[in-house]
C-alpha cells in the first residue's frame, strides 16, 4: 500500500483549490437558476396548491387540488426587497442542488490521496449516489411532507376568525430549510458506509443497535419536522430507519468484497 503524504501547506492549497472550483460551479448554476426562478417558485408553491390523498379502499396515493389559502393561492411580500431576496434564496439553493455533482467530485478529489487504489474506483458511485439521495430527499420533502405540513398548519384551529396570508419570504424560508434538511438526512447511507470503511464502526455493531437508531430517528424527526403531529414525524423517521438499513447492507456487501482481497 502506497501512502501519499502531503505537507500541511499543500493540504491547505488543495483545499483552497477544491473550494474555489466548487464556488465557481455554484456561481454558474446560481445564474442559471436565477434566470428561471419564477418557474422554481411555482414548483415550491406545490405544497399549498395540492394535497396528498390516500385511498384506503383502492390503496394508492394521489394529489388533489387544494387551495390552502382559501381560494386565493397567492403569496404577499411585506417589504420592498422581500420578493428580490426570495428569488435570490431560491436561486442559491437551486444552484447548490445543480452544483452537487461538482461539489461531491471536489470533495472526493480532496480525500482521494488518503484512499487505497482499490477505493478510488468508487468515485463515480459516490458522486451519483450522494447526488441522487439528496435530490430524492428534497423531492420527498417537497411533494410528500410539506403538503401534509401545510394542510395541518394552515387549517388547525383556524375557525371563522383567522385567514392565512403568507409572506413569500417566510414561506420560502420555511420550505427551503426543510428541503435542505431532508436532502442532508438522506445522505445517511453514505455516512454509514464511510464510517465503516474508515473502521470507526462495523456492520455488526450497526445491526445490533437498530433499536437505538430507530429511537434516534424519531427523536431527530421530532426536532426537524415542521409540524408537531405524529404523522409527519413518521414521514421523516421511517425513511431514516430504511436508509439506516440500506447503509448497513451496503457496508456488509463492501466488507465481503474487501475480505477475499486482504
Amino acid at each position: 500500500m502506497e501512502n501519499v503524504k502531503m505537507p500541511f501547506a499543500e493540504h491547505l492549497g488543495d483545499l483552497r483549490k477544491r473550494i474555489t472550483i466548487s464556488l465557481i460551479a455554484l456561481f454558474i448554476t446560481f445564474i442559471a437558476a436565477f434566470a428561471v426562478s419564477e418557474h422554481i417558485l411555482g414548483i415550491l408553491m406545490f405544497p399549498i396548491r395540492y394535497s396528498l390523498d390516500f385511498s384506503i379502499r383502492e390503496f394508492y396515493l394521489h394529489f388533489v387540488p387544494d387551495d390552502k389559502l382559501g381560494g386565493n393561492t397567492k403569496l404577499v411580500f411585506l417589504a420592498p426587497a422581500e420578493a428580490l431576496w426570495m428569488h435570490i434564496k431560491i436561486s442559491i439553493v437551486s444552484g447548490l442542488i445543480l452544483a452537487l455533482p461538482v461539489i461531491f467530485h471536489q470533495f472526493w478529489k480532496f480525500i482521494s490521496p488518503g484512499l487505497l487504489p482499490k477505493e478510488k474506483k468508487y468515485a463515480l458511485p459516490f458522486i451519483f449516489s450522494a447526488t441522487g439521495l439528496f435530490i430524492f430527499g428534497a423531492a420527498f420533502c417537497l411533494f410528500i411532507v410539506l403538503p401534509f405540513a401545510m394542510g395541518f398548519l394552515l387549517t388547525y384551529k383556524v375557525g371563522d376568525f383567522l385567514m392565512p396570508m403568507l409572506s413569500v419570504g417566510q414561506y420560502i424560508d420555511f420550505c427551503l430549510k426543510f428541503i435542505l434538511a431532508f436532502g442532508i438526512v438522506f445522505q445517511l447511507p453514505i455516512v454509514i458506509v464511510f464510517l465503516t470503511r474508515m473502521g470507526i464502526v462495523n456492520p455488526k455493531t450497526l445491526a445490533k443497535n437498530r433499536r437505538y437508531a430507530a429511537l434516534g430517528a424519531f427523536v431527530l424527526a421530532a426536532f426537524l419536522t415542521p409540524t408537531p403531529d405524529l404523522f409527519n414525524q413518521i414521514l421523516m423517521a421511517v425513511p431514516m430507519i430504511l436508509l439506516y438499513e440500506v447503509g448497513i447492507w451496503v457496508s456488509i456487501f463492501l466488507d465481503r468484497k474487501k475480505k477475499p482481497s486482504e
